[in-house]
């Protein structure tokens, strides 16, 4: 029993983590990076920041609730599919059994209270208010998986929030109705009749509540994050999801229903007890399926372990004068400026790391940030005034502190053969600018 657990520490600490000869087989490569996927995914839930943002979502959601699903209870009423509601509710909290319904039947209540008309102008800009924080705080907990760093701007914040808010609920239904249309359509109800394909409809009936929780979770993966996402990464990710979804609302069902002891204890209190449990478990498995998608756009941070990836000094120069070349080349050729996502397509980098040269070079009045729906990036200056030297320095400085100067205690010596060396890359460098850079002029 020692050396299985010897071999299977080995395996997953050393083994799992070698480079793949080039001729193994396709499966073989696909097993082994789910295996580091699942491995870093067990790591990354035991580290429990995971659990603190979905925690925090629970409270978030517990304000939020009520308000925003009256305000999608107005807009489908507007178009006559506000009865539609309930049910999808009562999917949602089936984990909850019988508990479930009591608590669909509350919000019911709650939403139909809900007077907009005598509320005041001031009583619905708090309504409003408290469903933007809820996406607000659902984006930095997408952004935190994803590792970016900036959330959306003031202005996309508020169009698309509301754009979320007001028409994501009317697709959703739309997309349930014309599903449901479909499946009663007279020549669907013809095949039913003839086998194999009545057996073949009545699973795919079956499925087609699974299939909407993973488009639904795929739209949540693509959207929500200030990333780029790829659609292939947030397929899975939402596949991961809806299984966990399916198989831990399941296994919170069976708790529920032999769960009397706790009903004795905690009375009415019961009800919401479970509720915020199931939030709980319900935002975990959203995040952990946004995780997922991360680490199969990145695999380079898979095949790094989920080590902590940073550029070394030199890298960060390379990347940095990589940056500008591409930048004032483009500024040249009067094309339209790179954006970040762009940027992070033509080079590979993480979202994070990107970031951080980008407000390096935006700080030292080298690079100047467009606003617009995804920041985009041109030179500040002229580029024929941008000294190579500068890009250096300006990346080579960049984590120095101003508010704190340290006295310095280096041996003479040492300065000398910095000057020495600085003296020799400005002779070197001399009169190399951003323009020679960008068009290959060296």
């Amino acid at each position: 029993m020692t050396d299985l657990i010897s071999k299977l520490t080995t395996f997953f600490k050393v083994s799992l983590w070698h480079e793949l000869p080039e001729k193994s087989h396709l499966l073989m490569r696909f097993l082994i990076n789910w295996l580091r996927v699942t491995y870093i995914m067990v790591r990354e839930l035991a580290t429990g920041d995971l659990n603190l943002r979905a925690m925090s979502l629970v409270y978030t959601t517990l304000l939020s609730l009520v308000p925003l699903i009256a305000v999608a209870f107005s807009v489908l009423k507007a178009f006559g599919v506000h009865n539609q509601i309930e049910p999808v509710l009562l999917s949602i909290f089936e984990p909850l059994g019988a508990r479930g319904q009591e608590i669909t039947v509350s919000i019911i209540g709650f939403v139909e209270n809900v007077k907009v008309g005598l509320l005041g102008s001031l009583g619905v800009a708090m309504l409003f208010y408290t469903i933007i924080s809820l996406v607000q705080k659902v984006e930095n907990a997408f952004n935190f998986v994803w590792r970016v760093k900036r959330s959306r701007t003031l202005a996309r914040r508020f169009t698309d929030y509301l754009s979320v808010v007001m028409i994501g609920p009317l697709l959703i239904f739309t997309g349930l109705g014309i599903a449901a249309t479909v499946l009663n359509n007279s020549a669907i109800q013809y095949l039913q009749s003839i086998e194999p394909f009545g057996t073949l409809l009545v699973i795919l009936s079956k499925l087609v509540p699974y299939f909407m929780i993973i488009l639904a979770f795929t739209f949540l993966y693509k959207f929500i994050p200030n990333t780029r996402v790829k659609l292939g990464p947030a397929l899975a990710g939402a596949t991961v999801a809806g299984v966990l979804w399916v198989t831990l609302g399941t296994l919170f069902a069976n708790f529920v229903a032999s769960s009397s002891s706790y009903t004795a204890i905690y009375s009415s209190f019961a009800v919401l007890f479970f509720f915020m449990i199931w939030l709980y478990l319900a935002w975990l498995i959203l995040l952990t399926g946004s995780l997922v998608a991360f680490y199969l756009q990145h695999p380079k941070l898979v095949q790094l372990g989920d080590k902590p990836y940073e550029l070394s000094p030199r890298q960060r120069e390379k990347e940095g004068l990589w940056l500008m070349a591409v930048i004032g080349r483009r500024f040249c050729r009067h094309q339209p400026a790179f954006s970040q996502q762009d940027l992070e397509q033509e080079t590979g980098l993480l979202t994070s790391i990107l970031e951080d040269l980008l407000m390096t070079l935006v700080e030292g009045g080298l690079l100047a940030e467009l606003s617009g729906d995804c920041p985009s990036y041109v030179p500040a200056q002229d580029i024929s005034s941008i000294k190579v030297s500068m890009i250096l320095n300006c990346l080579r400085s960049a984590e120095e502190s101003r508010s704190l100067p340290i006295k310095s205690l280096v041996e003479p010596s040492v300065d000398q053969l910095l000057q020495q060396l600085a003296a020799a890359q400005n002779s070197v460098l001399a009169d190399l600018t951003l323009r020679d850079l960008a068009l290959g002029k060296l």
